[in-house]
């Protein structure tokens, strides 16, 4: 199937749900887009460059790093690299002027409100936003500058699902619910809560679909063990053994043997 576009992301608004997942390595990028993700994204650095290659078939958006640019020059320009290393779009967690910027440049932006996790000193800390109506209208005008500043999509972070529900019904972009419940227009996860790889804080929002920090825990045990047998062997003589090694004719043994004797 092939990938959609910003503009078919946007014609299915109030049509069906995007699944959208965050990943950090390029085997879960391609393992997502074998699954059928419609929606793949990854933080923009060296290490990541290369991610939309493999997986042409799926939109991929790059993310830009909050606190990375100091203005919107800056964040322009990386969004731009971005771009050219093939997302075909990017997250900007800064402020409506600078989205302004990077939207008027034609850079699909994908903004966000809510609990934004290096602005969650204003909120008091890691928690749900919008649970009383002055806050819930602070995120609705955020959402509304947002959309005038010319984003094409909003995350929501852990904000009630009423008020979620709420602002995508009164909003243009396409709304993307990550702890925001089932009525926005897309739903985001974290690849490393949705195979279970964190061994601290599990977020309330985030459902464990399989357990990799126990079989990462395994196969750990089982390189400490097979490095302990692997010392044994060598230490004892067991390895490497004639097997292992490359054999000579006598013949030509004995000929090296008389050349380096003489």
């Amino acid at each position: 199937m092939p990938k959609l576009t910003v503009k078919e992301l946007l014609d299915l608004k109030g049509v069906r749900q995007i699944a959208f997942v965050q990943v950090a390595r390029a085997e879960e990028a391609i393992a997502a887009s074998e699954a059928g993700m419609d929606m793949i994204g990854t933080a923009f650095k060296s290490t990541t460059h290369d991610f939309p290659t493999l997986v042409p078939n799926t939109h991929f958006q790059f993310g830009l790093k909050w606190g990375k640019h100091a203005s919107a020059k800056e964040a322009l320009r990386e969004a731009m690299q971005a771009m050219e290393a093939g997302a075909q779009s990017v997250y900007c967690g800064m402020s409506p002027q600078v989205v302004e910027v990077l939207a008027r440049e034609g850079v699909p932006v994908i903004a966000h409100v809510g609990l934004v996790p290096p602005k969650a000193t204003w909120v008091g800390g890691m928690r749900a936003v919008g649970r009383n109506a002055e806050q819930a209208e602070q995120v609705y005008r955020e959402s509304k500058a947002f959309e005038s500043a010319g984003a094409f999509a909003l995350e929501l972070e852990v904000v009630p699902s009423t008020v979620a529900a709420e602002i995508t019904r009164n909003i243009s972009l396409m709304t993307i619910s990550l702890g925001s419940g089932q009525e926005c227009d897309a739903t985001y996860l974290f690849s490393a809560d949705l195979l279970g790889e964190n061994t601290g804080h599990i977020p309330r929002h985030a459902k464990v679909y399989r357990n990799f920090a126990d079989e990462r825990e395994r196969l750990q045990r089982e390189r400490i063990s097979a490095y302990q047998e692997f010392i044994g062997d060598v230490k004892k003589g067991d390895y490497p053994a004639k097997e292992h090694s490359v054999s000579m004719d006598a013949a030509e043994f004995k000929r090296f043997k008389d050349a380096i004797d003489k």
